[in-house]
């Protein structure tokens, strides 16, 4: 580091350099030098919600008389410009760092004290007034749970309601679009295209009550537990009332956590919610796979959907265009599925009184929340919205498909009409020419029981 652009700041061990530029001090820069490990950073919804918890603990404090008006109102003002993004270039560290989160917690202390100290013209210091009544292993936990409940509630959410949405209108627009169902990956008695999509939309509909309900313990916080669970140096109360003004602050419901030993040592919460998301992961892959396989073609594949065309397919075969947009929705399935493994395993990972694999849980289902937003706010607009049915091709489909024979059963029996399938495969006919060539019904019969609205 260039000494011409740093200054020195303190910290419980020692002196140390940091950038001039810099609203950190020294533990921060430390953290910086010590975890060179990746590019990844937490998100813009976990810096705001770090921001918002030391707010509301800094609001709280002061109501207990533990902090002056003055430094309370300078920790107010500079978590705030926090939660609107002013400094989110100062939180500087790798997510990769210690299990507990006390670097990222001391960057955030270490920032507000910093702006807090210039606003209320004297010292504030990032231990004894922004981290008052805490501890780094009740703040990540808290602040993890905060960003999720935020980031679902005002973002996936309403995402998964529209998809829902335009995949029911599919429904409704194809609930008389007849097609050959397939188990097996072969063909099976009819189907309509509207039955798929509606059982897609209830799919989304499923997943989405499934995460709601999950958010019922994500919004249980651990604040107020401090260093292992049991409040030492916390107020009493103060979870209680730290929740509360988190919950007037950001409009949604949070409570404390009625035994804190489940919030810090545990994590069984978010590895519940990310259950659910890896859960709707499943169901988007298969969504969008059943599309993929739909829209194939257009020559020697399925050719029962029309994908929108997005862009080139190929560098090297002019005039190929693939289905870019399920395979992203796949792609952004597998991510979550991984992702829901590691928060799985470092979940279980809890020793005692304290998980050490807070921040890799935390940026793991932020981003699987994150990606599942995006993914299928895109998998909507691009893809779901404009995909039209090739009604020649479906009703072709099922005109040849042999397994019509199924209603026949009744009244051929199933060894005859095991016969007229296997002859209408070989000669490439359909059912009705077979019954008609070897005289098993006659016509009007025939097309009674074969009859496609009846057999659905």
């Amino acid at each position: 580091m260039n000494k011409k652009n740093t200054r020195i700041e303190k910290d419980s061990m020692g002196e140390f350099e940091v950038p001039d530029s810099a609203k950190y001090g020294a533990s921060t820069a430390r953290a910086v030098e010590n975890f060179p490990i990746s590019e990844l950073k937490f998100s813009r919804t976990f810096i705001k919600s770090l921001a918002e918890v030391k707010k509301a603990c800094a609001v709280v404090n002061h109501k207990n008389n533990l902090l002056p008006k003055n430094i309370a109102d300078a920790i107010i003002s500079s978590s705030q410009e926090v939660i609107e993004g002013m400094h989110d270039g100062d939180f500087v560290l790798d997510i990769f760092q210690t299990g507990s989160g006390t670097s990222t917690n001391m960057n955030a202390n270490e920032i507000i004290a910093n702006l807090a100290s210039v606003k209320s013209g004297e010292p504030v210091h990032p231990n004894d007034h922004v981290n008052m009544s805490q501890s780094s292993n009740d703040i990540i936990p808290t602040t993890t749970n905060v960003a999720c409940v935020l980031d679902v509630v005002n973002n996936l959410i309403p995402v998964l309601e529209n998809l829902e949405s335009s995949l029911s209108e599919k429904a409704k627009l194809w609930e008389k679009v007849y097609k050959n169902g397939r188990t097996h990956l072969m063909d099976a008695t009819p189907v309509t295209l509207g039955q798929e999509f509606a059982g897609y939309a209830s799919l989304i509909q499923e997943r989405t009550k499934d995460i709601e309900t999950a958010l019922i313990n994500v919004r249980k916080l651990a604040i107020g537990g401090t260093a292992v669970g049991t409040g030492i140096n916390a107020p009493e109360n103060f979870g209680r009332d730290v929740s509360l003004e988190l919950q007037q602050s950001l409009d949604t419901s949070f409570q404390e956590i009625e035994n804190h030993f489940t919030r810090q040592g545990s994590r069984e919460e978010i590895v519940q919610l990310s259950g659910t998301l890896k859960s709707l992961a499943v169901s988007l892959f298969k969504i969008a796979n059943d599309i993929r396989w739909m829209g194939s073609g257009p020559v020697s594949g399925l050719g029962e959907l029309k994908i929108p065309a997005l862009q080139p397919g190929s560098s090297i075969m002019p005039g190929k265009v693939n289905p870019v947009i399920p395979e992203m929705m796949m792609q952004v399935s597998a991510q979550v599925i991984g992702n829901d493994t590691a928060i799985t395993f470092s979940a279980a990972n809890g020793n005692f009184e304290l998980n050490t694999m807070l921040p890799i849980m935390a940026h793991n289902i932020l981003e699987s929340i994150s990606i599942l937003t995006t993914g299928a706010k895109v998998f909507t607009e691009k893809l779901v919205n404009g995909l039209e049915a090739n009604t020649d091709k479906l009703d072709e489909n099922i005109q040849k498909n042999s397994i019509l024979v199924t209603a026949l059963v009744p009244k051929l029996g199933y060894d005859i009409a095991a016969e007229v399938a296997k002859e209408a495969i070989a000669e490439n006919k359909t059912i009705k020419t077979v019954l008609l060539d070897r005289a098993l019904l006659p016509e009007n019969e025939i097309d009674e029981l074969l009859d496609i609205e009846k057999l659905i």
